[in-house]
This record gives C-alpha cells, sequence and structure tokens, in this order.
C-alpha cells in the first residue's frame, strides 16, 4: 500500500520519479486518504443519528418536555452552524489537514462530556460543543475529499463522505437497539470517542491538498501530492490549472468577505445557500432525528421503535452508494430534480397514512414510507447538494463560502430539530409531513432553475464556466428595460 506511514513526511510528501504511477497505487493512495478523512462523515452522522435513541430514555431521566426535546437535540445543530464557520475560515488559513485534526479533538471532548453531562444544562453546553466539531467536520471533509481527488472520479469521493455519514447514522441505530434493552443511553452517547480518536490519529499521516499547497506558494508540495493520483504527464497540465487561481487567492487573504460582494461571486453564493436550505426543509433530518418518536405516535413501543429505525440507516446506506455510483454518469441536475419528485410523492402518501386508525399494520406502513422517503432523499438530494457545495464555488473563497452555506443548512436544521416535535403536538405528524411536501414542490422549482451542472469539469475550469454564466445573467438585467 502505497501510502506514507511516517507523520513527519505527511505534510511533506517525499520527492518521487516523474514516472507514470501505477493505477493500483494511485487508486490505494486515494482511497487511503479517503477512508481516514471520512471519518469525519461517519462521525457527523453517528453524532446526529445516535440522539434518535437516547432521546426517550433522557426524556424520562430528565423529565423533559416536547420543547425540552427540541432545544437538547438542537443544541448540537447550533454548535454546528458556528462550526461550519470556524470550520470554512481554518480550512482556508490552518490548511485542510490541521483543520480537520482540531475537529478531531473536539470530537473526543465532545463525545465524552454529551456521556457524562448530569443535567439538562450541562448536556445542552456539551452538545454545543460537540456540534462544534461537527458543523467544522461538515465543511472540510468535502472540501478535503474534492480537491485532493482527480476530476474523473470527484463526484464519487466526495460522495463517498455520503456514504460514511449514513452509514454513521446506521452505526448509532444499531447501537442505539443494542443498549436500548439496558437503557444504556449514555454509553450511546459516549462511543462516538472511539472513531474520533482513530480521526485524529489518521490525519497526522495524510497530506494537504494540492489546492492549498499552490495557495501558500508550496508548488513542490502540490507537485508531490499529484504524482500520487495522477499520471505523471497530466501533472503540470493540473498544475497550470491550479495557478492560474494564485492571484486571486492573494486577493482572499487581504479580505475574503469583501471578494463575497464580487456580483458573480455573490450570485453563486446565494444558490450555494438556496441549496443548502433545499435539503433541511423537505424534512430530512425531522425523520432521522425523531424516527423513534414518530413510530411511537403510532402506537409502537419504544425499544420495537428504536430497533425498527435501523431500517432507516440500512437504507440509507444502500441508497447513498447508489447514488454515488449514478451521480458522474447522470448529472448533478437530474438527480436533484428527480429525487425531490420520489420524495414529494412520499411525504404525501406518508401524511395520509396518519390519518388511518393506529395499528401494527399502519406502524409498518409509515415505517416502509419513511424507508422510501429516505431512499430517495439519500441516492439524490443528500449526495447532490453537498457535492456542489464542495464543487462549485471559487478557490479564493471556497473555504468561507461553503462555510457560509452550511452555517445556513444547520441553522436551517436548528429550526426544524427545534420546532418539529412542538409542530408534531400541535397539527399533527399527517400535516406536518404534508407540509414538508409542499417544501420538496418549492425545492423542485428552485433546482430546476438555479442548480449549476458540475459534472465532468475540473475545479478551476468549472469555476471560469460558472463565472462566464453569472456575468451572462449580470449584462441581461443591465439591458432589460
Amino acid at each position: 500500500m502505497n501510502v506514507a506511514l511516517d507523520p513527519s513526511s505527511a505534510d511533506r510528501p517525499p520527492t518521487t520519479a516523474a514516472s507514470t504511477p501505477a493505477p493500483r497505487n494511485a487508486k490505494r493512495f486515494i482511497l487511503a486518504i479517503a477512508a481516514v478523512a471520512a471519518i469525519g462523515g461517519a462521525l457527523f452522522g453517528y453524532d446526529t443519528g445516535v440522539v434518535s435513541g437516547a432521546l426517550p430514555f433522557m426524556e424520562d431521566h430528565f423529565g423533559l418536555s416536547s420543547l425540552g426535546e427540541g432545544v437538547i437535540t438542537s443544541a448540537l445543530l447550533i454548535g454546528a452552524a458556528f462550526g461550519s464557520l470556524a470550520g470554512g475560515r481554518m480550512a482556508d488559513t490552518l490548511g485542510r489537514k490541521k483543520a480537520l485534526l482540531w475537529a478531531g479533538a473536539v470530537f473526543i471532548g465532545g463525545a465524552v462530556a454529551v456521556a457524562v453531562a448530569p443535567t439538562v444544562p450541562v448536556m445542552v453546553a456539551a452538545r454545543f460543543v460537540l456540534g462544534l466539531a461537527v458543523g467544522s467536520a461538515s465543511v472540510i471533509t468535502p472540501l478535503y475529499l474534492s480537491e485532493i481527488a482527480p476530476p474523473h472520479i470527484r463526484g464519487r469521493l466526495v460522495s463517498f463522505n455520503s456514504l460514511m455519514i449514513v452509514s454513521g447514522q446506521l452505526l448509532a441505530y444499531v447501537v442505539n437497539a443494542i443498549l436500548a434493552r439496558w437503557e444504556a443511553w449514555r454509553w450511546m452517547l459516549g462511543l462516538a470517542a472511539l472513531p474520533a480518536v482513530a480521526l485524529f490519529v489518521g490525519m497526522f499521516f495524510l497530506p494537504d491538498t494540492p489546492r492549498w499547497y499552490i495557495s501558500k506558494g508550496r508548488t513542490d508540495d502540490a507537485g508531490h501530492v499529484l504524482r500520487r493520483t495522477l499520471p505523471a504527464d497530466e501533472v503540470e497540465a493540473e498544475l497550470g490549472r491550479i495557478d492560474q487561481a494564485r492571484a486571486l487567492e492573494a486577493d482572499a487573504r487581504r479580505g475574503a468577505w469583501q471578494e463575497l460582494r464580487t456580483p458573480w461571486i455573490r450570485r453563486i453564493l446565494l444558490i450555494g445557500v438556496g441549496l443548502a436550505v433545499v435539503q433541511q426543509i423537505t424534512g430530512v433530518n425531522a425523520v432521522i432525528y425523531f424516527a423513534p418518536k414518530i413510530l411511537e405516535s403510532t402506537g409502537l413501543g419504544t425499544n420495537a421503535a428504536i430497533t425498527a429505525t435501523i431500517a432507516i440507516g440500512a437504507i440509507s446506506v444502500v441508497a447513498t452508494a447508489i447514488g454515488m455510483s449514478l451521480i458522474d454518469r447522470l448529472g448533478r441536475r437530474p438527480m436533484l430534480m428527480g429525487g425531490l419528485a420520489g420524495m414529494a410523492v412520499s411525504l404525501v402518501a406518508l401524511g395520509a397514512a396518519f390519518r388511518l386508525p393506529h395499528s401494527t399494520a399502519v406502524s409498518v406502513l409509515v415505517l416502509a414510507l419513511m424507508v422510501l422517503y429516505m431512499a430517495f432523499m439519500q441516492a439524490t438530494l443528500n449526495t447532490g447538494v453537498w457535492l456542489l457545495l464542495a464543487e462549485m464555488f471559487p478557490l479564493k473563497v471556497r473555504g468561507l463560502a461553503m462555510g457560509t452555506a452550511v452555517f445556513v443548512m444547520w441553522m436551517v436544521n436548528f429550526a426544524v430539530a427545534l420546532l418539529f416535535p412542538v409542530l408534531l403536538d400541535a397539527v399533527g405528524a399527517g400535516v406536518t409531513f404534508w407540509l414538508f411536501a409542499v417544501a420538496c414542490v418549492l425545492s423542485f422549482a428552485f433546482c430546476k432553475r438555479w442548480a449549476p451542472e458540475t459534472k465532468g469539469m475540473a475545479l478551476e475550469d468549472l469555476e471560469h464556466e460558472l463565472r462566464k454564466a453569472a456575468d451572462r445573467v449580470t449584462a441581461t438585467k443591465e439591458n432589460s428595460p
């Protein structure tokens, strides 16, 4: 396995001959990087999914109301919102590698803190801290993977992070089901420290990305990494494409926030923010966080409801794997719009199912429709949005712009998590899921009008095309009467 295992050489890869690397070695190197970096995605998934199983026992232990459930659930999401902003800035200044090391350290501390929290205020504070790591990882991991991947596999490699997120959620559901019989909810929360240690240690052995090296004037280091991921005859051309952005990066160091005021960049940022909102208002995290509560409302017992959520986690993993295999062939836009249409139909049927009398058959029907909804969501919208956010922003503001979009994503996620239990009590599950279906229809219209297609393009070529497209829109508006 051609991967440097000496920490002292990881940040500056050793000089290699300029011969074309063996495809198998290049593939192994890329997969090794993806496997370690994407542990951040698995932690993201575990820490967001595990609360669904712990919450019913925390409700009894702390005497929580519906609003209290929302506060504990959403505390992590507020932390994640601010963590996404911090992660974007750290990724641009410290580097993608060091920023992921920071996230790993906070993951470890946060997981231990939530496991031992003695009171609700301490639990809320601990989940906020854990959220800082979740939010940072949600920005830095796809950014790292998108910049280190060759263009022809970038979609699949960045989508691998999405696969790790849902795999982490599945792991959380399985752990919840196993530990539920002993009501060991603190162990459910604390076990996240183990993969956090793996992320922290593993990142010591990996390089940073070629694009970050070049942004800091470290062209030799960028070339070393590229020679391990591309044939030698393609390295110089790739270095040239990336190097064209060095002047823009210098401008960014003088004030990245000012760069966001540039009309064409501001337009792309607004589209990215819109995609982030779309991913959240369509209801996915209401299902992830509160699946046992939803199933309990159909008459299912607590342990049975927690166990049943394994089906949601399993279909999420399978659907994400399918989405990964299709997204570089079908393209981003068709995946988004097809998925939103399927989600809307699933949510309408799910809302109708709650109008039926409670019974075991209705519980099974509700679970089946939730599984169908998650299949559409994870195969298309979740995979596509995270990939687009990692691809569509120009290099000079990529970390900051992605951090801003993901900040908005987490704030909308926070609002959904906080209000969903209250909304269930106020209007019932049926109306709530119909509202999510309406959001899917509106999101379909947004994606049809604004979502870019980025399939198969180098990031620098994509930046050029997006700039031309934005300039054409601006010129059209200026010339219109």
